[in-house]
């Protein structure tokens, strides 16, 4: 049997947009919701954050639902790790609390917004043992006096390994499906298909159930993605080469500053002579 990723934009939304009970599935397991606070049933919302004034962002998301209560839960999928998609997160649930309040209501009728956000990189790398980090607004000196309404939940695939998260067996079986599932798959392991609702999930990303045309789009997705890493490591890397000829330039200015000769710098920097005497040009004509 032959699968497809579950991460890719296509297969996620096959997943969970399409399927409400492995959505709350999903969230009851990876959000901090109590026991009381689990969902029971949602509605699916229009994915598209339509801004209510000109010029305002217009934002997507993967999944958007509401529960019988009110609450709204955004889901995404994010592939690589920026720091403007941790600013698009605060834009898009500040978004969805503050349009709740219609005309002549009161604030005490607005319900929370839960953000859940997949991200497919590691983004704290000084948190090596941590990869789910859950935000709310708290007080700085007492964390147990909230500010309720916004929640936050960011969650490091690649830092999953299932004997890190052993409270929840659902949690880890989500988790397990998202991170081992991917197109090499061939077999599956006895454990995910034991579970219905993974076993719902992997009857979703099986090769057959999609059309050509869909397979050449998840096709164009992993090559967009890849097209944008080796963008990202291009600059990167330049910058890093940019950044080595920025401290030579400041050594060779020092020791041309404490009198070296210009062959003495070019060796010590190897910066070439043209390079050195118009360094040492201009430091004469200051």
């Amino acid at each position: 049997m032959m699968y497809l990723d579950p991460k890719a934009d296509l297969t996620f939304k096959k997943i969970f947009a399409k399927h409400p009970d492995l959505l709350i599935s999903l969230l009851n397991s990876l959000l901090p919701l109590s026991d009381e606070e689990q969902i029971v049933e949602i509605k699916y919302l229009p994915n598209e954050l339509v801004p209510e004034l000109y010029g305002r962002k217009n934002t997507i998301v993967d999944v958007l639902c509401q529960d019988v209560s009110g609450r709204k839960f955004c889901v995404e999928m994010q592939m690589e790790w920026s720091n403007a998609f941790m600013q698009r997160v605060l834009f898009n649930a500040s978004k969805l609390y503050v349009t709740q309040l219609q005309k002549a209501e009161e604030y005490e009728t607005l319900k929370p917004v839960y953000s859940l956000n997949l991200v497919n990189e590691i983004f704290e790398k000084d948190m090596p043992d941590c990869f789910i980090h859950n935000y709310r607004i708290v007080h700085d000196k007492n964390t147990k006096k909230v500010i309720e309404g916004l929640h936050f939940t960011f969650i490091e695939l690649p830092k999953f390994t299932p004997h890190t998260f052993l409270e929840k067996r659902m949690s880890v079986l989500w988790l397990r499906f998202l991170t081992e599932i991917d197109s090499d798959t061939r077999e599956v392991p006895a454990d995910l298909l034991e579970s219905p609702e993974i076993s719902k999930a992997l009857e979703e990303v099986k090769v057959s159930s999609f059309t050509d045309a869909e397979l050449r789009t998840y096709d164009k997705f992993w090559d967009t993605i890849r097209t944008e890493k080796t963008l990202l490591k291009d600059k990167y890397e330049k910058g890093i080469e940019k950044g080595a000829i920025d401290e030579k330039i400041a050594t060779a200015q020092r020791l041309l500053a404490m009198g070296l000769s210009v062959d003495q710098v070019a060796t010590a920097t190897q910066l070439t002579l043209e390079h050195i005497e118009k360094l040492k040009n201009s430091l004469n004509t200051k």
